[in-house]
C-alpha cells in the first residue's frame, strides 16, 4: 500500500516526518507531563503504600474496567453511539522500532563505555566509571532505589520540559552560528 492510499484511508492520522531524531522529537512538553503524572502516581503506590508492582497493575485494570462500565452504562443509558476505531489503538511500525533503536542505542552506549573501562586502557574513564558507581552506590545505601529513579525520571522530564520550551529554543536559535557562515557581533 502507497502512503497515498494509506492517508486517504487514515484522514485524522498526521503522515510521519523524518525530521524527529531516534529518542523522540521536539514538542514533547505533554509527553513529559504525562510521564511524571504517572511517575508520581507509581512511586506513591509502591514507596508510601508498601504495594508491590503487581498490586499497582492489578489497581489500575481495576479502575480501567469500573470507568470503562460506567461509561458504556451512561452511553447506552443516553443513546449515545461511540464508534471505535481499532487503528487508534495501535502504535505504528516505526514508533515501535524508534523505540527499540533508542533503548538499543542507550544499552549498547553503556555496554561501549563498560567496556573500554573494563580493558583498563584508558585509566581516566576508568576512574569516572568506578567513581560515578561508588556515588551510586553510596545513593543507594542512604535512599531507596525507587527513589533515585523517581528522582532521576522526574529530572530527564524536567529536562524534555525545558527542551520543548520557547524560551530555551529562543535562546538556542540566538546563540547558535548563522547558516550563511557569518557570525554578527
Amino acid at each position: 500500500m502507497d502512503d497515498d492510499h494509506a492517508v486517504a484511508a487514515a484522514p485524522n492520522r498526521k503522515p510521519a516526518t523524518s525530521t524527529s531524531s531516534t529518542c523522540g522529537g521536539g514538542g514533547e512538553a505533554g509527553k513529559a507531563m504525562m510521564v511524571m503524572v504517572s511517575a508520581t502516581l507509581v512511586y506513591y503506590h509502591c514507596a508510601y503504600r508498601n504495594s508491590t508492582f503487581l498490586s499497582l497493575v492489578s489497581d489500575v485494570f481495576i479502575v480501567i474496567l469500573s470507568s470503562l462500565a460506567i461509561l458504556g452504562l451512561l452511553f447506552r443509558h443516553f443513546n449515545i453511539q461511540v464508534p471505535v476505531d481499532p487503528l487508534e489503538w495501535q502504535i505504528s511500525q516505526e514508533a515501535a522500532n524508534g523505540t527499540v533503536a533508542c533503548l538499543a542505542n542507550t544499552v549498547g552506549a553503556a555496554e561501549s563505555v563498560l567496556r573500554v573501562a573494563a580493558t583498563g586502557h584508558d585509566k581516566r574513564l576508568f576512574l569516572k566509571v568506578v567513581f560515578s558507581l561508588y556515588m551510586l552506590s553510596v545513593l543507594g545505601r542512604m535512599v531507596s532505589g525507587l527513589t533515585v529513579a523517581y528522582a532521576g525520571l522526574c529530572l530527564f522530564c524536567l529536562y524534555m520540559l525545558a527542551e520543548s520550551s520557547e524560551f530555551f529554543s529562543r535562546r538556542r536559535a540566538l546563540s547558535s552560528p548563522r547558516s550563511d557562515g557569518t557570525d554578527e557581533m
